[in-house]
Parts: C-alpha cells; sequence; structure tokens
C-alpha cells in the first residue's frame, strides 16, 4: 500500500501538469536527438517512452536526429579522414556518401527500433522524402578563427514543405526525420541536425524546440557541468558567445536557438538526454532540469 504522503504528492504534480496539458494539447514539439543519444539504449528508448507520454497528451511530436559519431565510426572503417569546423562536418564526395549510410540506414533505423519498443507509430524520413527539405550547396565561408572552410557537400536550406508531415501527424504517425536534404537537381546534401529541427519547428509552427544534448544544458562555463544556466534570452546568449561559453557543438546548437526565436518559436529547450524524465520535467514543471531560452525576458512564462 502506497504512503499516503507520496500518493499525495503524485496527485500534486497531476494537478500542477495539467495547466501544461491544456496548454499544449494539439500543438506541435521539434525534439531534436544527437547522435550522443542514438548510440545508447539506455538514453534513447527512455527519452521515446517520454515522447509517447506527450503523444497520449495529445501533442504532436517531430522528431530530428543527427549521426555525428555514428558517421565519424562509419567514416574511420572506411579509412576516410574527419574534419570538424566549428561543430559542422566537412563533407567531400566519399564522407557524403558515408553520412548517407549513417544517417537514412544506421541511426534513422536504430531510432525507429527503440521507438517500436516504447509504443510510438513512427515513420523513418530523411529530408529528401516528399521534397520536405531543398537546400543548397554551401560556398566557401569563414571559420570563427577567420579560415575560408569549404564544407562540400553541405546544404543551406532555402526550403521546407510540410504537407508530409502533416498528413502523417493527421494519421497518428511520429516522424523521425534523418539530417538530409536535396538540392533542385535531386542531389543529397548534409545538413547539420539542429538546423533542420529549427527549420522544421519555425515552418510548423511549433510551441516548442526542444534540442536534448550529452551535457546539462546550456553552461554559464563549459568546463563546468554545474553552471547550468536555466533560463536566457537572446541577448544573454549573445552575451554568452561573447565570453566565449559557446564552443564547438554549441555553436551550431546556438545559431539554431537564434533561427528559431527569430521565426516565431516562443521557446527553445536544451535538455540533458540522460537525467531521469528530462523532457517531461522540462515540459510539465515550472522548474524544468536543463536550459530555456526565449527572445526576451518577458517571454518566460512555460
Amino acid at each position: 500500500m502506497k504512503d499516503i504522503g507520496q500518493r499525495t504528492t503524485e496527485i500534486a504534480g497531476l494537478r500542477h501538469a495539467i495547466p501544461y496539458v491544456r496548454l499544449f494539447r494539439g500543438r506541435t514539439f521539434v525534439i531534436k536527438l544527437g547522435g550522443e543519444t542514438l548510440a545508447e539504449d539506455h538514453l534513447l528508448l527512455p527519452l521515446l517512452e517520454q515522447v509517447e507520454v506527450l503523444g497520449q497528451l495529445g501533442i504532436h511530436v517531430v522528431l530530428v536526429h543527427g549521426g555525428g559519431p555514428q558517421t565519424t565510426a562509419l567514416a574511420t572503417r572506411l579509412g576516410l579522414p574527419t574534419r570538424i569546423v566549428d561543430g559542422r562536418r566537412v563533407t567531400d564526395a566519399a564522407t557524403l556518401e558515408a553520412s548517407v549510410l549513417a544517417l537514412a540506414g544506421q541511426a534513422n533505423t536504430r531510432v525507429l527500433s527503440a521507438a517500436r519498443r516504447a509504443g510510438l507509430a513512427a515513420v523513418g524520413l530523411t529530408g529528401i522524402d516528399g521534397n520536405l527539405l531543398t537546400a543548397s550547396q554551401r560556398p566557401p565561408v569563414p571559420a570563427a578563427n577567420g579560415e575560408l572552410v569549404d564544407y562540400g557537400h553541405v546544404g543551406d536550406l532555402e526550403a521546407v514543405d510540410i504537407r508530409l508531415l502533416a498528413r502523417l501527424a493527421e494519421a497518428g504517425f511520429v516522424p523521425v526525420i534523418a539530417s538530409l536534404a536535396a538540392a533542385a537537381d535531386g542531389a543529397p546534401l548534409n545538413v547539420n541536425a539542429d538546423t533542420v529541427a529549427a527549420a522544421l519547428a519555425v515552418a510548423l509552427g511549433a510551441a516548442k524546440l526542444i534540442l536534448a544534448v550529452a551535457v546539462p544544458g546550456i553552461l554559464e562555463r563549459a568546463d563546468d557541468p554545474h553552471s547550468v544556466i536555466s533560463l536566457v534570452d537572446l541577448p544573454g546568449l549573445e552575451a554568452l558567445a561573447a565570453a566565449g561559453a559557446l564552443s564547438g557543438g554549441m555553436l551550431p546548437k546556438a545559431a539554431a536557438i537564434r533561427q528559431a526565436l527569430a521565426g516565431g518559436v516562443p521557446r527553445v529547450h536544451v535538455i540533458p538526454a540522460g537525467a531521469p524524465d528530462a523532457l517531461l520535467a522540462e515540459v510539465f514543471t515550472n522548474e524544468g532540469v536543463g536550459t530555456m531560452v526565449v527572445a526576451n525576458g518577458t517571454g518566460a512564462a512555460p
């Protein structure tokens, strides 16, 4: 028999969550899964079980995933060098082939398999399917250190067509999208998954963009995992960037956060994929567990 205090706490938690359920029922969340999360069942499965709960509460979820570790591992097995600049992969023709195999094959299938175990009716896609993502090949651009970098077969998104996603949502399916896009001639291009997630969140009019990451959230000091910032606005994010607190893989995430907020997504969350019930706690409690980013300090409501 449950302790009365425990039961009271559980009921209080349920009551506390009800306003959030009302607020988000029928809305869309775009959730981006990092390649590190995909690599570990003990991270991936619990996260997808939480996505299933969101679906039961009437929230539409679109999942986007990367596959950096998987691409690097495959490239290594194939004897291909790996070069990453400012958190983005330099992609020559051979690396593009490895990226397609890793993203559309291994990584996507791994998410779908775990989704099935979690009770999710998921459908695997890339941005090439259904004209979902159209991109142009990125020209050489300056890196943060001023070096001119040719990223090769990397795409800059130009158009998002959400018709297929709308049909899947109507039918009750959860799209699982690998971060590949097509050029105008149909050629595949590698696109950063954070960028894809932000573009989809804007196009879908999502209530939230959620980035599930391997760190506790956005850190005030990159080398201190205890320096998590629970709430920050865009000016604060820019101050962190100017102070050098954002580096490596956090740079494209910061760019995606700016893109999403500028495009009308009200809130972006950066959550630790490995924390117990991190997704549900971030959505349904005031305290959350990671970092919430808003355009300005007045937009900090749920």
